[in-house]
């Protein structure tokens, strides 16, 4: 059966339908869970999307790690639900302490849209999956600089070009926890999935996500 799965809608999301759409294609039911909610539905994954979350005011991400919503999703993922969050959602995942570390402006200064080739690294459950290949995917972003706390990421996913494009700190562009619960990156998969984006490697990367959350 398809997996259901949420996406969140914070005010200042401006990927949500993309992702949609792209977890549609990908083999998903995806549903709408907007940022008041409190309590989820049956879901057996939950995306957090790119965008501006509450305008990215303070910092990127630092007021949407207080929405209503947070506190059951975190819940969800305590007790082994999936959690993935791409661009925005990747830096909420971060202020949330959820994920080590910090996402800080890019080192040139400048906002990044490119297409960039990513890997996998590390010890990944998701690699079953996703394997060691080359994803070619979209990034747009201007706080994305991996910058590490005390725990150094153990697998996730990095740019495949030296140095990373916005100083990234080991070329991180994506990181998980241990358990496999948690995901978060900054490129964004749900820009390379229908041929007039030009590129398909973001729904065969999806799909590999939506195998994964399966097989949980």
């Amino acid at each position: 059966m398809p997996p259901r799965v949420g996406i969140v809608v914070f005010p200042g999301s401006n990927c949500d339908r993309d992702l949609f759409y792209a977890l549609e294609r990908a083999g998903a039911i995806p549903h709408y869970l907007w940022h008041m909610t409190t309590q989820l539905p049956p879901l057996q994954a939950v995306f957090l999307p790119g965008g501006f979350s509450y305008g990215d005011y303070l910092r990127a991400g630092a007021i949407a790690r207080f929405a209503p919503i947070m506190r059951p999703i975190e819940e969800f993922w305590q007790k082994g639900g999936f959690v993935m969050g791409i661009c925005n959602g990747f830096q909420i995942l971060v202020e949330a302490g959820w994920l080590p570390g910090a996402l800080r402006r890019n080192l040139s200064g400048q906002f990044l849209c490119t297409v960039i080739p990513t890997q996998l690294f590390g010890p990944s459950p998701l690699e079953t999956y996703l394997g060691q290949r080359l994803y070619r995917l979209p990034i747009a972003h201007g706080e994305g600089r991996y910058v590490p706390g005390n725990q150094l990421p153990i697998w996730g996913l990095r740019y495949a070009t030296s140095p990373a494009p916005n100083g990234s700190f080991q070329n991180l562009a994506g990181l998980g926890n241990t358990e496999g619960t948690l995901f978060g990156l900054m490129p964004h998969p749900e820009r390379a999935c229908d041929p007039y984006q030009g590129n398909l490697d973001g729904l065969d990367f999806l799909r590999g996500i939506v195998r994964y959350i399966q097989s949980r």
